[in-house]
């Protein structure tokens, strides 16, 4: 199953429903393939955009996402010709999609990222919401870069545990260049799947449906964070917008 992939910010976005998003991800992992999935917003694609080694990792991705309303704005905005849908992929959305439609399959999911507690509520969430649903491994890595022995040993339990999906929560950008490196290295599918293992697990509150649907979720979110977020929110908005204006000129080169 292919999906049709458009330019933004200068680099390319599934234009894609939230259903079939899930749909490729779970076809995508009983197929056994080698894929990193990234889920984009308006942060990553401004990180991209003055990162040229997050940008040509995004661009030779297996599949982009389009996690923030304003992606799907900016791509509706700039490929007016086309008929592009109007909803995003939502990370924790997906993530719970991707479990609800892997059941009939038996796809097995491993948890790589945040903190020992925040996988145990979790892990307890996703099997009181999908009794049946397979956690083959749960893994909280430090919170610093690993050393060679450290992911090596990381791979070894990955493989081991014969996960199909590897949802990674370790933060942007991180998590795009870990998804990238474990593709690389062992067929699974790696989603960097950012905070929704906090927002599923109840670590951190979700915004309100009418915020999300308006592009207000980075509103909330900075209320409910303004020490950790107002850099990103007032530089990464900024540069999404000047992104986006000059890939729309140019297109992706």
């Amino acid at each position: 199953m292919t999906l049709t992939t458009v330019p933004c910010a200068g680099v390319p976005v599934a234009a894609t429903t939230p259903a079939r998003a899930a749909e490729t991800l779970v076809a995508m992992a009983v197929r056994g393939e080698a894929a990193d999935v990234h889920l984009c917003n308006a942060y990553t694609l401004a990180l991209a955009d003055r990162d040229r080694a997050l940008r040509d990792l995004l661009r030779a991705s297996a599949l982009n996402l389009p996690d923030g309303q304003g992606v799907v704005w900016a791509n509706r905005l700039a490929h007016r010709g086309s008929s592009l849908p109007r909803m995003r992929v939502y990370g924790p959305d997906l993530f719970l999609d991707v479990f609800r439609e892997g059941r009939p399959a038996d796809v097995r999911h491993y948890l790589l990222g945040s903190t020992p507690e925040v996988l145990d509520r979790l892990a307890a969430e996703l099997r009181t919401r999908f009794p049946q649903a397979r956690i083959v491994g749960i893994e909280s890595p430090p919170f610093r870069e690993l050393t060679d022995e450290e992911r090596e040993s990381q791979l070894v339990r990955i493989r081991a545990s014969g996960a199909q999906i590897v949802w990674l929560g370790l933060g942007t950008p991180k998590q795009d260049h870990e998804a990238a490196r474990l593709a690389a290295a062992h067929p699974a599918v790696y989603v960097a799947v950012g905070a929704a293992f906090d927002f599923i697990s109840g670590n951190k509150p979700q915004a309100p449906l009418w915020m999300q649907h308006h592009g207000l979720e980075w509103l909330f979110r900075l209320c409910s964070e303004p020490r950790r977020l107002w850099r990103r929110v007032l530089w990464g908005h900024p540069r999404f917008i000047w992104a986006v204006c000059k890939g729309t000129r140019k297109g992706c080169r």
